[in-house]
């Protein structure tokens, strides 16, 4: 006999089982339903792509961590490691096909060779929507506001968007004689929940120098309000009045709606990807901040003219969804899961299989989601296997199949004689 090879998983990836699964399915159709209301449409892209592609514009740390390999045909191909770079290529590709401003949301895995963490992981889902077309103040509100009503979808309401703008910022940087230093200064100050300010002022002092670092924390500190942030942004940044002015305007969009009390103006924010051009977020679990923003993205005007010549502003921003759930489990924040079969039909001769499957199949166009067990066995295994699946109601065909009995696997109750009809009416009194 050969010899066994051993069942393990690589490091970063994971298996789901059923209720694990069905809890991601369940967020992830909560989340489609929102983002289709504000008139976002669904695409997909390839999981691999032309590694050019993918290198293109990502910067960094994130060309160390992508999947790359040559393939059968000698091609240098990667695996996408978010969903926005294919993205602009998608537009690049077909922008002659579809409207603008395009509107688009995109639910997929992506795949990154970091070391893993809590909520973090190397193959994870990552829920995408975004607004090309359009360089607008509106526009980026609703990218704000559609971050927000999301979060409400699936019942999470304690969390808090932190807002900035990657053009205030570079705008102070070239006051200060440092633009040449940006994307340095730019990736420290990203790191500031993770190493701290003490870190990132060392950090800083290295690579602009003392009297500059002292500017930039003076500017990337909190006011106690979204006003007095913003006053000191305009007296420590006065020629980005363009910049400053959207971002006023987002606030303002914001006190209309009435979600100004969820929105926090944090100059500290600036998204380490190149990318980025104008305003940047970064969402927040309340009474989880440790775990990491749950939703980041942010607008960026130039990221498609690598693929064309034609202008596509853009902006958007990406939930991800497998540090969403681990926090929300850590929160013991959970919704009520469908999926599961909420009847079972039981199994007594194996000469009656096509009655067994007409009577599934007559209750499941009810509503009702029934499965059928493949064989004869005692009926206490039956049960049995039915509760391991949290099935709540058996069913028992009677005779030759004309009437049948409901068994509420809970209580242990029988109701008998019933036409198929009466049962389904049966099951869903004991499953509503």
């Amino acid at each position: 006999m050969a010899e066994l090879i051993e069942p393990r998983l690589l490091k970063g990836f994971r298996d789901f089982l059923p209720a694990d699964e069905r809890e991601r399915q369940r967020i992830e159709e909560i989340l489609g339903r929102t983002f289709a209301a504000f008139g976002f449409e669904p695409i997909d892209t390839p999981i691999l792509e032309y590694t050019e592609i993918l290198l293109g514009k990502g910067g960094g740390e994130t060309d160390k961590q992508i999947y790359r390999f040559e393939d059968q045909g000698d091609r240098d191909v990667a695996m996408r490691y978010d969903l926005t770079v294919p993205f602009a290529r998608f537009m690049a590709l077909h922008l002659h096909e579809l409207p603008l401003p395009f509107k688009r949301f995109h639910i997929a895995k992506v795949f990154r060779g970091e070391n893993t963490q809590r909520g973090r992981y190397r193959e994870f889902v990552q829920c995408d929507f975004d607004i090309v077309g359009s360089d607008s103040a509106s526009a980026d509100f609703e990218i704000v506001l559609l971050m927000d009503r999301s979060f409400r979808a699936i019942g999470v309401d304690d969390v808090r968007i932190h807002l900035s703008h990657r053009g205030v910022f570079n705008s102070l940087l070239a006051r200060l004689g440092i633009a040449d230093r940006g994307e340095q200064v730019l990736r420290t100050v990203d790191k500031m929940r993770k190493i701290g300010e003490t870190e990132v002022r060392s950090q800083l002092e290295k690579i602009a120098g003392a009297a500059a670092t002292d500017t930039i924390m003076a500017y990337i500190t909190r006011g106690p309000d979204n006003e007095s942030t913003l006053e000191s942004m305009r007296s420590l940044a006065p020629d980005a009045a363009q910049d400053l002015r959207r971002l006023s305007d987002v606030l303002q969009a914001a006190k209309t709606v009435g979600i100004a009390d969820r929105i926090v103006l944090d100059p500290s924010v600036t998204r380490g990807l190149d990318y980025y051009t104008g305003i940047v977020f970064e969402t927040f679990l309340t009474a989880l901040p440790e775990i990491g923003s749950v939703c980041s993205g942010g607008r960026y005007n130039n990221l498609a003219g690598l693929y064309t010549k034609e202008r596509l502003p853009g902006v958007g921003t990406s939930i991800g969804l497998d540090r969403l759930i681990a926090g929300l489990e850590e929160l013991s924040v959970t919704g009520t899961q469908t999926g599961g079969a909420e009847a079972i039909v039981l199994c007594s001769d194996d000469a009656m299989t096509g009655r067994y499957h007409a009577i599934a199949d007559e209750l499941r166009t009810t509503g009702l989601r029934v499965d059928v067990y493949p064989e004869c066995r005692k009926l206490g295994q039956q049960y049995a296997f039915a509760e391991k699946k949290d099935i709540p109601v058996a069913v028992i065909v009677e005779g030759a199949g004309e009437t049948v009995t409901v068994r509420d696997l809970r209580s242990r109750t029988n109701d008998e004689g019933l036409t198929v009809g009466d049962a389904a009416r049966a099951i869903q009194a004991l499953t509503t």
